[in-house]
């Protein structure tokens, strides 16, 4: 199997606060949204995030299996500055997101860093991280 991903998908309790989140608040464009079932943006080269309705997420999983939410994960998201970790974090809050951790230096690799939670409970990290770049061609470098 190939080292890549081309899909994070979570299941989401209210699919309407979801899209009111991303695409209201943060201005994201859908690249396809399903009413009642599932919504599709791309956040990078062949990467896409789904935002599944819960029940229908159970369903498509069949076996009776039910999932309890969103636990243990985050997505990151890098900016270029201390502040625009700051700015970037209140813009989240203005479009409804929960502040878990207000924008700081992080106990962990020399970042600085905030934690916001989307309406559905997704926990979304802003940093600034000096030890890593992204290359040209896409690779991430540490150091």
């Amino acid at each position: 199997m190939d080292q890549r991903l081309h899909f994070i998908t979570f299941a989401t309790p209210d699919l309407n606060r979801a899209r009111a989140f991303y695409k209201d608040g943060l201005g994201w464009e859908p690249l396809m949204d399903v009413p009642d079932e599932i919504i599709f943006f791309q956040v990078g080269p062949g990467l896409m995030l789904g935002l599944f309705d819960a029940e229908k997420f159970d369903q498509d999983l069949a076996g009776g299996t039910k999932t309890n939410g969103i636990s243990g994960v985050t997505l990151s998201h890098n900016v270029g500055s201390p502040e625009e970790v700051a700015s970037t974090i209140e813009a989240l809050v203005t479009a409804g997101a929960t502040l878990v951790k207000p924008a700081q230096s992080g106990a962990f690799g020399g970042i600085f860093h905030g934690h916001v939670k989307d309406p559905n409970g997704i926990v979304w990290e802003i940093a600034h991280n000096p030890g890593w770049r992204i290359d040209h061609d896409g690779t991430v470098v540490f150091g």
